[in-house]
């Protein structure tokens, strides 16, 4: 188990060193190691067992359940520190593979053995985790089969790890022209000097600092139309679906990685879109939710609702393009100016209102242009990625099982 909450806190965290695994870390199938918090070397050690290396599986058992990973060979470090709402085991490795048991408790059936002890009373978690996990069932067949099958699974996903860096290569790009372009205005200084005075008539003070003249400032509600969402009444099954309007919550992003989004896990019905104040948006509207969390970023593939936690612009004088990159750069700002008691929320005054730099549509208009078929090329690659996932989920049962021979 990992360590009481107590032998953890706060200010143990340093800049460098054993990396502390919490719930971000646990998504997918293999540990995610994109970002940490650090204890010291001596601090890991007192820890003792909450210690884990490579090829050990790590198990969330408060919270998030169902989250379970290992970590590979090839990981960044040797040693981590598991945190206090997760358990790790480690695997006879002559009988039974580190990647094939966790691919095996993300088919149906393994979550189900996961999860058959869960107690849903206040916070989610598993009944005894450690000496309940001991007596699940799992498939073991020889070695010389698993590694088949995970010859097969890990194709697939080097594959959607081939293409997730594509896109995020085609991302830098796409936001450094942005920066390029808007933050940094570097197509519009004074070339001689290199500097935005105002001397030179080429740039003039703001309520936002210096912009290049003919720009202004305004308001985020002359760029798009700002749109909120709504619920209809959860006690009404018929208000849902499983293929409808497509319907959008916060919760729907938490994991996402991509950049474009289709739908939410669940759709509304005719008669549930019609019974609340929800609003169809169009393809290339991009939705910003605006509270629990504030800053999810996403933009629709199709015709989209959302729940109430978004504020989404339409696009109107602006492109996608650059409402979404001047959303990102400003998340932190419209945080800080938003307000709450149990949440922090950005209202819809708010986003309305919000100072934003408004170039000549013209210069808008050829950013666009330019970021277009980056835009297009990441949608073409998240699409493929999507039909993979589709592909790996659907053999993973059949391959576990034995009911696709390899």
């Amino acid at each position: 188990m990992g360590p009481f909450g107590s032998n953890i806190k706060v200010d143990n965290f340093i800049d460098f060193g054993v990396p502390v695994l919490n719930g971000s870390n646990l998504q997918g199938f293999k540990l995610n190691e994109e970002s940490f918090n650090y204890v010291s070397q001596e601090k890991a050690d007192s820890l003792g067992k909450a210690n884990a290396h490579r090829g050990d599986i790590v198990i969330t058992h408060r919270g998030t359940l169902g989250q379970i990973v290992y970590i590979p060979e090839n990981s960044k470090f040797e040693q981590y520190v598991i945190s206090q709402s997760q358990f790790r085991l480690k695997l006879n490795q002559s009988l039974i593979r580190p990647d094939f048991f966790v691919y095996f408790f993300h088919t149906r059936l393994g979550q189900h053995r996961i999860l058959m002890n869960a107690s849903q009373v206040g916070v989610p978690a598993l009944a005894r985790p450690t000496s309940t996990f001991k007596k699940v069932s799992v498939p073991v067949p020889p070695i010389e089969i698993q590694n088949k099958v995970m010859a097969i699974l890990n194709s697939i996903d080097d594959k959607i790890a081939v293409n997730r860096r594509i896109c995020e290569n085609l991302e830098a790009q796409a936001q450094a022209l942005f920066k390029h372009w808007f933050i940094d205005f570097a197509p519009f200084l004074d070339k001689p000097s290199g500097k935005a005075e105002r001397k030179n008539g080429q740039f003039v003070e703001s309520e936002l600092g210096m912009i290049p003249e003919g720009w202004r400032v305004g308001r985020l509600d002359e760029l798009g139309d700002i749109v909120g969402g709504a619920t209809p009444s959860k006690a009404e099954d018929s208000y849902y679906t499983s293929k409808g309007i497509a319907w959008l919550t916060p919760k729907d992003l938490s994991n996402k990685l991509s950049k474009f989004t289709s739908r939410g896990e669940i759709d509304l019905t005719q008669e549930g879109y019609n019974s609340c104040s929800a609003k169809l948006m169009p393809k290339g509207s991009v939705l910003f939710s605006s509270r629990a969390p504030i800053g999810y970023l996403t933009i629709a593939k199709n015709d989209i609702c959302t729940n109430q936690g978004f504020k989404s612009v339409v696009p109107k004088y602006a492109g996608t393009a650059y409402i979404y990159y001047l959303l990102k750069t400003n998340t932190k700002r419209i945080e800080s100016m938003s307000s709450g008691t149990t949440f922090k929320e950005a209202s819809g005054s708010l986003m309305k209102s919000l100072a934003v730099i408004i170039p000549p549509k013209s210069i808008i208009d050829n950013y666009e242009a330019s970021v277009v078929e980056i835009f297009k090329e990441q949608e073409v690659i998240e699409d493929e990625s999507t039909r993979l996932s589709t592909l790996r989920d659907t053999l993973l049962p059949k391959l576990m099982s034995g009911q696709i021979k390899v």
